[in-house]
């Protein structure tokens, strides 16, 4: 009988590639594979496959050109105040003020990305196994494909611009260290056009760059949820678990928890 094969790629699709691993003990070895020379790509994990690369924020406020938008994260400047400890430092960027939040459960316009595919792996792991989900996805984000389609972007003069701006998607990476988080995740972030899911952006100007259209800005990689509970154990053997991601006092509260529910955790 034929051995079910570990993974299965689908065609390239509007800048787009989707892997179907048969498990979640291949996805190791397709990083080994085929990843880990592709030493700019960032990654994501859902927990459910079927949800869409798009910012909390933009899903509870419709309208792109909102002003509660500004006042939403003016708000959170002003309700941090004592919050940061004596002598906080001084934050002049707008996007390391909503990456503060981000991690603080903040709705806002960023999307969080890791240089790591395993605690992606984690993230989406986690999130399948709390809201029992069918199958979840680990995305992994070329920089390199989202900064030659800005360049087009930028240089095209029939592209109208969104909220007065050309509709580029900006590649963050904050320089604040008081966000342990963010340091123990290796996190970065992404922030594009309001109201735009980030496959939308892709599909819609990857034709500005032919070459992309078959090499793929994205890559999903989906895994069935079968198993889920064994493969959040294998990460923590790894040592990626909620003590080493948060480490905080909430880190370790759900560390406990999670001991207490999977069995052989």
């Amino acid at each position: 009988m034929a051995r079910t094969p570990r993974w299965k790629k689908e065609i390239i699709e509007n800048g787009i590639l989707e892997v179907k691993l048969s498990s979640w003990k291949y996805f190791s070895d397709y990083i080994n594979q085929e990843v880990l020379d592709y030493t700019t790509y960032v990654f994501r994990g859902h927990g459910d496959s079927n949800w869409k690369l798009e910012p909390t924020l933009d899903r509870v406020i419709k309208s792109p050109t909102s002003p509660k938008r500004k006042e939403h994260l003016e708000a959170f400047k002003y309700s941090t105040r004592g919050r940061r400890g004596t002598n906080p430092p001084k934050m002049e960027n707008e996007n390391d003020w909503w990456a503060l939040g981000q991690h603080h459960g903040l709705y806002t316009p960023l999307l969080d990305w890791t240089e790591s595919p395993f605690v992606a792996l984690y993230f989406a792991a986690t999130s399948a196994f709390t809201e029992k989900t069918k199958s979840y996805s680990i995305h992994a984000l070329a920089q390199t494909g989202v900064r030659m389609l800005n360049e087009k972007i930028l240089d095209d003069d029939s592209i109208s611009l969104i909220n007065d701006k050309k509709p580029t998607v900006k590649l963050v990476n904050p320089l604040s260290d008081e966000n342990s988080r963010l340091v123990s995740q290796r996190g970065k972030f992404s922030r594009g056009p309001n109201n735009t899911d980030l496959e939308s952006w892709i599909s819609e100007h990857v034709s500005l760059y032919p070459a992309l259209e078959k090499k793929g800005v994205i890559m999903k990689m989906t895994i069935p949820s079968t198993g889920v509970k064994d493969c959040l154990r294998y990460l923590n053997r790894m040592n990626i678990n909620n003590a080493t991601l948060f480490p905080d006092l909430g880190g370790a509260s759900e560390f406990c928890n999670k001991s207490l529910t999977i069995p052989k955790y």
